[in-house]
């Protein structure tokens, strides 16, 4: 495709190996611009679980921050690694993982440049999140803050390897773009407030080149169909956050903006327990 040429957006089936070959081109092509754009907003060491801008630091979805010491804690879709460097300043020992390795050129970047030791100290791994280069129980807790399973063709595959390097009782908490916004346009202004769609079509969104080869893919799944994924992926479902738009937050990103997040939810956020 030329790179002057749009890609072109469709529904179409998608399998796991072109959902993950079209993800790792696309962020490996676009994370300087990504980190650009929103790098101000996802701070250096910060961590938000979404574009609604809620904190993990107010939220404490992982649990209190002062019991994160010492934890060894997965991130997945980790990008920069911002979440991260947050999760190694309270003390804990993240490992950052993400598909992308001009993500993880990012995050040392970013690492190079940490005022603190506690800031930069988090272990970087590039790996797909379908196959975890892990033992068995090796973490406490794992996050992902849109990261994977929003790109992915099976879920359940991603779940079930978390749940493996997870030790018996640790917390996964992970958040993707809220299941209803696939109803919708994905418009920040009022063209993206009504109705063009089937909630219940499950068929991807592609963008493809010139050939038809996926440049870039993600998945739908239903709300129940989460919570049923969860469950088949070893894990019991503990709270499902949905955040309101703040009214601190001016930003529009992509298809988020105060306009809709006051309307309709943009994020939602599952708190699992491993079985």
């Amino acid at each position: 495709m030329n790179q002057d040429q749009e890609p072109e957006a469709t529904r179409r089936g998608a399998s796991d190996t072109e959902s993950s070959r079209a993800s790792r081109g696309w962020w490996d092509r676009n994370a300087d611009e990504y980190q650009s754009e929103h790098g101000a907003f996802l701070g250096d060491d910060r961590f938000v679980w979404g574009p609604e801008g809620l904190d993990e630091a107010d939220a404490a979805l992982l649990g209190p921050a002062a019991e994160l010491k010492g934890r060894r804690i997965l991130e997945i879709g980790a990008g920069a690694a911002q979440c991260s460097r947050w999760l190694a300043a309270q003390g804990a020992r993240p490992v950052a993982l993400d598909l992308s390795h001009r993500q993880l050129q990012h995050a040392l970047r970013i690492a190079d440049g940490a005022a603190t030791e506690a800031a930069g100290g988090t272990d970087l791994v590039e790996a797909d999140a379908g196959a975890l280069p892990f033992r068995d129980g090796s973490f406490d807790l794992a996050c992902s803050a849109y990261g994977a399973l929003p790109f992915v063709a099976d879920p359940v595959r991603v779940l079930r390897e978390v749940r493996r390097v997870l030790r018996p009782g640790g917390r996964f908490v992970f958040s993707v773009t809220h299941p209803i916004r696939w109803a919708f346009p994905d418009e920040p202004g009022p063209e993206g407030l009504s109705v063009a769609a089937s909630y219940f079509d499950r068929t991807p969104y592609v963008e493809q080149d010139g050939t038809g080869r996926a440049v870039y893919v993600e998945h739908h799944r239903t709300l129940g169909d989460r919570v049923r994924d969860v469950v088949a992926g070893g894990f019991r479902l503990v709270d499902l956050v949905e955040p309101e738009w703040p009214e601190w937050n001016a930003q529009e990103w992509g298809g988020w903006s105060p306009l809709r997040g006051h309307l309709i939810p943009g994020t939602a956020i599952f708190v699992c327990v491993a079985e």
